[in-house]
């Protein structure tokens, strides 16, 4: 595979909106068919040269929480045409995003800033590791001129150790740069996203929060080409996985409203097995996190998949345990005019944990979850919330959503008893318990 970085052709941009560049989010800019071989001065920046760097890999939008350290990184982001930022209510919720992200358009980023962002978003980017998704962490980093000052910086820990956020993120991302001078920035930045795209996995990138405006002569240089070496896959295990996959499929249900414009996203829980079930029609997406299974996973990444691939109407089955870990999240979708139907399944606690091992800390507090979406919505953008307690008013509901509301957000939440799991749960939760059970081993 050729010439990842060098300046190619835009994607596909009959579904964006509009052209303005704003700060708000979500409507995805057009970009050029390809980027000049020589930039003007005055954009070359290292701000605008990672911009464009973003840009030419296929990225449009970037999942961002503003923090002081990344304030004029922002501006210069935001500033670049074809790249749009998505302010999200957390860092958490920001890196689950740019995961969603990535899973549909190959790449993916998040914004946050120095050690209270980075240690925040940390979460989600090992889940990206897990699931072999380049993502691209962007942190805003300390002043250059603080680095070996030993001054003691807020959104630290308190000492005037740096390296702190680094050491997190060295497990769980394949590539770390930490930009604090202009020579090598360039270098940094263009390798760091190299080896995301060729590993497969997350990178980490640190930039001095007084370096993103200033110019270099390396930043209006022409893109340099590399080739990434194709990946070989193991035939046999391939073809075993198809044969098991088809059987599987056979006995399947396919549900009506699903269709090649549509993907569905599985909450870590019962939905992974529920889902499993489904007959998925030719070109409708899938996508879960069994391996990380990280619970509230599924908000972040049904806004980014959904932002990422706006043609297609994004069918997201979320627990009400995960749910409350990062419902804020339905706020941005609502504001990026996002029209996902979120199925949460109510059933009063942490059922997957139930059927590995019961107790009373898997019994969570009842939301009114229609109502509290209801007042997120708080009558700005499109928004459609129902409950539904039994067959007949889901079936309504799903009418409802896939007809007169199909160009809005549709939130359902689905009343169901709390002992009404598949019988693969059941099973997976006995296995789990039996190993988690073992004893130690003689010494």
């Amino acid at each position: 595979m050729e010439a990842i970085l060098c300046p190619s052709p835009a994607p596909d941009s009959s579904h964006f909106l509009n052209g303005k560049n704003t700060n708000i989010c979500c409507p995805s800019k057009t970009q050029s068919a390809h980027s000049p071989a020589v930039v003007a001065s005055s954009e070359a920046t290292l701000g605008r040269h990672l911009a464009r760097r973003l840009v030419e890999i296929g990225v449009a939008d970037v999942f961002s929480v503003p923090g002081d350290f990344n304030l004029t990184l922002l501006d210069h982001l935001i500033a670049e045409p074809g790249l749009n930022n998505i302010g999200c209510c957390n860092e958490l919720n920001a890196g689950y995003a740019a995961d969603g992200y990535a899973r549909a358009r190959g790449v993916g980023a998040c914004v946050v800033t120095f050690t209270v962002g980075g240690l925040s978003v940390i979460n989600a980017i090992a889940g990206a590791y897990s699931e072999n998704l380049p993502v691209i962490c962007i942190v805003g980093g300390p002043n250059t001129n603080d680095y070996g000052s030993n001054r003691i910086l807020h959104h630290t820990i308190g000492l005037p150790d740096f390296t702190q956020e680094l050491r997190c993120f060295q497990t769980v991302t394949c590539y770390q740069a930490v930009v604090n001078n202009l020579e090598d920035a360039h270098e940094q930045i263009d390798k760091a996203v190299s080896t995301a795209l060729r590993e497969s996995k997350p990178v980490y990138i640190s930039i001095s929060c007084n370096l993103p405006g200033i110019p270099h002569s390396t930043f209006s240089r022409e893109p340099i080409p590399f080739s990434i070496s194709d990946r070989i896959s193991n035939r046999v295990g391939l073809e075993a996985a198809v044969e098991a996959t088809v059987a599987f499929l056979n006995n399947a249900v396919k549900p009506k409203m699903l269709s090649d414009d549509t993907a569905v996203i599985a909450e870590t829980g019962d939905s992974w097995f529920n889902c499993q079930k489904l007959k998925l029609p030719k070109g409708c997406g899938y996508e879960f996190q069994m391996q990380y299974g990280s619970i509230g996973w599924s908000v972040g990444a049904t806004l980014g998949y959904a932002q990422s691939v706006p043609e297609k109407r994004v069918i997201a089955c979320i627990g009400d345990g995960s749910f409350q870990v990062t419902a804020q999240d339905i706020s941005t979708m609502i504001r990026c005019g996002q029209r996902s139907i979120i199925f949460l399944i109510n059933n009063g606690g942490y059922t997957i944990e139930v059927e590995i091992h019961d107790g009373p800390y898997n019994v969570i507090k009842n939301w009114n979850y229609t109502g509290l979406v209801d007042a997120i919505h708080n009558g700005e953008g499109k928004c459609w919330t129902a409950k539904v307690r039994c067959e007949r008013e889901l079936i309504e509901a799903i009418t409802t959503a896939t007809e007169e509301k199909v160009d809005c957000l549709c939130f359902i939440e689905v009343i169901v008893h709390k002992d009404d799991t598949s019988k693969e749960l059941l099973e997976w939760g006995s296995r789990v318990c039996s190993a988690n059970s073992r004893p130690p081993n003689p010494q």
